[in-house]
């Protein structure tokens, strides 16, 4: 059921719980959508969005909204903060601290 793309535009977004409904362009009934389900947007939805979304049922068995993206808006890639992500990381900070130590060294030599 999850695999099939469908769209619809945003008919409301309480923007303060971060959830609102779609209204799909077939017709049926609202889906309702959570921000998770939005997780590489690059901006916060708004009512009105184009939403090209999945559907599956939650644990309670409503239909709910999945892998959603709003047209027309940039994906962001997600950012990793362990160091793997960006090997020169290390390197970059011990540079900063060495040049640092350096300019402290700098300074109280010519205060003297």
């Amino acid at each position: 059921m999850a695999n099939t793309m469908i769209k619809g535009v945003l008919k409301t977004w309480k923007e303060d719980r971060g959830f609102g409904f779609i209204k799909p362009d077939d017709g049926g009934k609202d889906i309702f959508i959570h921000i998770s389900a939005l997780n590489s947007e690059s901006r916060r939805p708004i009512t009105g969005d184009v939403i090209h979304y999945q559907i599956t049922k939650d644990n309670r068995g409503k239909y709910k909204a999945i892998n959603a993206q709003i047209e027309g808006v940039t994906l962001i890639e997600k950012k990793s903060s362990s160091s793997k992500a960006n090997p020169n990381r290390k390197w970059i900070l011990a540079l900063s601290a060495g040049l640092l130590l350096t300019l402290v060294a700098i300074i109280f030599l010519y205060n003297q």
